[in-house]
């Protein structure tokens, strides 16, 4: 998977690519702190390049969530279609976060 981050309007934006699993923990970890480090309102997770998505990566979202919310920021998450948004439904995220 690949991470990157952009800043703009105080939005930090991380957008993903690839898989979403247990083997891109490094790297989204590092896109977390990387939006944390700007002030700002709000952290979106772009998901429209992401193809697979597992319990793990949901495992990673609550914790952004977790750091996001202690930090004073929201965070939703955005581009969720087919598999994603249905493993995001299934698990009842929209509960959680913001999801579009």
């Amino acid at each position: 998977m690949q991470a990157t981050v952009t800043h703009a309007e105080g939005i930090a934006l991380i957008r993903l690519q690839g898989r979403f699993d247990f083997n891109a923990h490094r790297d989204f970890r590092e896109a977390i702190d990387n939006a944390l480090l700007e002030t700002g309102r709000q952290i979106k997770v772009d998901l429209s390049g992401v193809d697979y998505l597992d319990s793990s990566a949901l495992g990673m979202l609550l914790m952004l969530r977790d750091r996001s919310k202690g930090a004073g920021r929201e965070v939703a998450l955005t581009g969720c279609t087919g598999a994603v948004k249905q493993v995001l439904d299934i698990a009842n995220f929209g509960k959680l976060f913001e999801i579009s």
